[in-house]
């Protein structure tokens, strides 16, 4: 494993209590970084803070609601004293059935999560960082946003409404030291699986050249890299992690 330096970096997760967002913890701290899980299951967040040891804190938090994101980020930068990288993994992918049988319920829940939850948690923590004028944003978007997949309608915008707001966001901040970039996974083995079906889950396999899912520890790689100062110049853009099933 290639050593990335995270030394004293103080590193937001949002979802960070399991699947991706725990395994990119867990990077975190082996590059010696110190992390902020933000769930909104608050006693899995506390347990899997508990389990990643010292350095580590856990907040509940409902990333689609603002006051929740704007509490959260005053607490973490009161105790931590700054907030240097923050990785935007919450997410949800919603029923899995044709647009047309979508309530608008439904529909709103999971953009109020993917994409407006990712709003909220940049708009309160850019601030904090532009106080010392550093910092690394990484947003989890997925192949989903860039190819589309049938019926999970409301996720593939969401997702690809990620990559829209990471590619303004990054742009807007490019004369700070302030990075934002954005990674497209393709389906990896995490508890959002739980709602898709057997079949759905099969569909999405069996397009990706790699033949496999992605691995947690291969997203953490690239992510950990991304939230370093390596990472000084590239801002704006997104990272594919397809398996070869993108081509743009």
């Amino acid at each position: 494993m290639n050593m990335i330096d995270l030394k004293e970096r103080i590193i937001v997760i949002t979802g960070g209590a399991r699947g991706i967002g725990y395994a990119i913890a867990e990077r975190v701290i082996q590059s010696g970084g110190k992390v902020a899980i933000w769930d909104q299951n608050e006693n899995m967040a506390k347990d899997s803070a508990s389990a990643l040891g010292s350095g580590t804190v856990a907040f509940g938090v409902n990333v689609a609601d603002p006051q929740s994101v704007k509490n959260a980020a005053a607490t973490t930068e009161e105790i931590f004293g700054r907030i240097d990288g923050l990785v935007n993994s919450a997410g949800i992918t919603g029923p899995v059935k044709p647009t047309i049988e979508y309530d608008v319920d439904e529909w709103k829940d999971v953009v109020d999560v993917c994409l407006t939850g990712t709003f909220n948690c940049c708009r309160h923590v850019v601030p904090v960082m532009s106080k010392r004028d550093y910092g690394r944003i990484v947003n989890i978007s997925s192949v989903a946003g860039k190819e589309g997949n049938p019926n999970i309608a409301a996720y593939s915008a969401a997702k690809a409404g990620v990559l829209g707001f990471t590619k303004s966001l990054g742009k807007e901040l490019a004369k700070t030291g302030i990075a934002v970039n954005a990674v497209t996974p393709t389906t990896a083995k995490t508890p959002i699986l739980d709602g898709l079906t057997a079949e759905f889950i099969e569909y999405m396999r069996v397009r990706i050249p790699r033949d496999r899912f992605v691995e947690l520890r291969e997203i953490a790689s690239m992510v950990v890299w991304l939230l370093s100062e390596e990472n000084s110049y590239t801002t704006a853009s997104t990272f594919d992690l397809s398996g070869g099933r993108t081509t743009y």
